[in-house]
């Protein structure tokens, strides 16, 4: 295989050869389900869903497994501010991720575990930490700031900061506040919570330690060795997660088990709205549903797909609206085509689809990819209808063109395809009887409607503006 990947571990693009021949095991740090999911989540789940069909259009068995984060501390508070349990909150949470994701076309992952069901996992792995000496208890009292808590002993584990190049000196020089919560160093991180009296009773656990509930890096390396072993090929997540996250991950698995945790990390570059960071307090936080209302799904996925995953990617309506008119180019080449059925299988060996092949194997270059489904688009424009059915086939292997053109070209207007129909006819009519003034102000009247109309030798067809 061909395929490479730049390795934050390593800082350098690796060729990829998974340790089972074969088959590749994918663990992506998932959601935080106590809100809508935002325009960042949408980055990351786009960013792997692209990485997962890529894997499986070469060949390969894939088990993905993305979690959930359902126990958190945000999560109680929001449940608690609503008067409804952790569980119905959750529920409500997660059912509007899995619609946005399937508006965004996004795969179903292969596992989807919920922390709260890996409790037992977590415990055993904390269990086996304390055992090697990288855990220990606070003590204090009853009213001490994590008096009972489960800390993992950074300075213990050998090779900590490696993922993130970030040395302990460097993060202690860095520390300015004083070892609170009975830490025994201001750099230890909490792998058990102690449960709070004011604490909702759906928001612990009994465990070895006393009632409390997980810490949030304790549930990744619990889920991801549960479901895909100690050691696997590849994990991911967004750049954010690098430190401390996934470097506290490396250190709970590492140090519990002695072994390599991941070969390969991956992370995908941060998301910007019209070049500043996103942030509800700007005023340019926008969720995935509030971008769902304007424009189709299949838009936002193409406008993702035309940046690099590592890159930083700047959200604007404006980027979008040219995003969504270099889509409905592809599409149109495609209606141009007449009935396009794709292929059952491509040929790699094709120049075209060859170009689009090393692109992808260049750590999942989808900007060339793109490059190669508008060379296609020109050439079907230029009379090789045949090229049609590779550009479908190609498309449909980074998640897009799979409608069919009518679909998407007429999508989201704001009359029914009826209505407009019978507003074509009325033109037409009045074509006929050589009432030219009523049929451009039918057109005039579409247009503002967001109906543009087509006329040709065959007829009038419309899309949307």
């Amino acid at each position: 295989m061909s395929l490479r990947i730049h390795n934050t571990l390593t800082r350098q693009q690796e060729a990829f050869v998974p340790l089972q021949p074969g088959h590749v095991g994918m663990y992506v740090c998932g959601i935080t389900v106590y809100d809508q999911c935002h325009l960042g989540h949408a980055r990351m789940i786009l960013a792997f869903d692209t990485v997962y069909r890529w894997l499986l259009a070469s060949g390969w068995k894939v088990t993905y497994v993305r979690n959930i984060t359902d126990i958190e501390d945000k999560i109680i508070k929001r449940a608690v501010e609503r008067g409804m349990s952790i569980r119905e909150l959750t529920d409500e949470v997660i059912a509007a991720m899995h619609r946005d994701f399937a508006a965004l076309g996004a795969l179903a992952p292969t596992h989807e575990p919920r922390a709260t069901e890996y409790v037992p996992q977590m415990l055993d792995l904390i269990g086996q930490l304390q055992a090697r000496g990288l855990a220990y208890q606070a003590q204090g009292g009853d009213d001490s700031p994590g008096a009972g808590d489960v800390n993992y002993a950074v300075r213990r584990f050998v090779g900590y900061g490696k993922l993130s190049g970030k040395s302990l000196d460097e993060l202690r020089a860095g520390e300015r506040v004083a070892v609170l919560g009975g830490k025994e160093d201001p750099l230890d991180f909490v792998l058990w919570k102690s449960a709070k009296p004011d604490e909702p009773a759906d928001a612990s656990w009994d465990s070895p330690y006393g009632r409390g509930r997980p810490g949030w890096h304790i549930e990744c390396s619990a889920m991801s060795c549960a479901l895909l072993g100690e050691h696997f090929d590849i994990h991911g997540g967004g750049l954010d997660l690098t430190f401390p996250h996934h470097e506290n991950e490396i250190a709970q698995s590492e140090g519990a088990t002695g072994r390599p945790f991941v070969n390969t990390w991956m992370h995908n570059g941060f998301l910007n709205v019209d070049d500043t960071k996103m942030s509800k307090s700007l005023g340019n936080f926008s969720t995935i549903a509030d971008v769902l209302k304007n424009y189709a799904g299949e838009t936002l996925r193409f406008f993702m797909l035309r940046t690099h995953y590592r890159s930083p990617f700047n959200f604007s309506e404006a980027l979008l609206d040219e995003t969504g008119s270099s889509l409905k180019r592809l599409y149109t080449a495609l209606q141009a085509a007449g009935d396009v059925s794709g292929l059952a299988g491509i040929d790699w060996s094709e120049p075209r689809a060859a170009a689009f092949k090393a692109s992808m194997d260049d750590d999942f270059n989808t900007p060339g990819a793109v490059a190669v489904l508008f060379e296609l688009a020109a050439s079907v424009n230029r009379g090789e209808t045949a090229d049609a059915a590779l550009l479908k086939a190609l498309g449909g292997v980074l998640g897009v063109l799979q409608q069919t053109p009518s679909a998407y070209l007429q999508g989201g207007t704001a009359l029914l395809p009826a209505d407009i129909q019978a507003r074509i006819e009325a033109r037409a009519a009045a074509k006929a009887a050589r009432d030219f003034a009523s049929a451009d102000r039918i057109r005039a009247e579409l247009a503002a409607l967001g109906v543009v109309l087509q006329d040709s030798a065959t007829g009038t067809t419309w899309v949307k503006a």
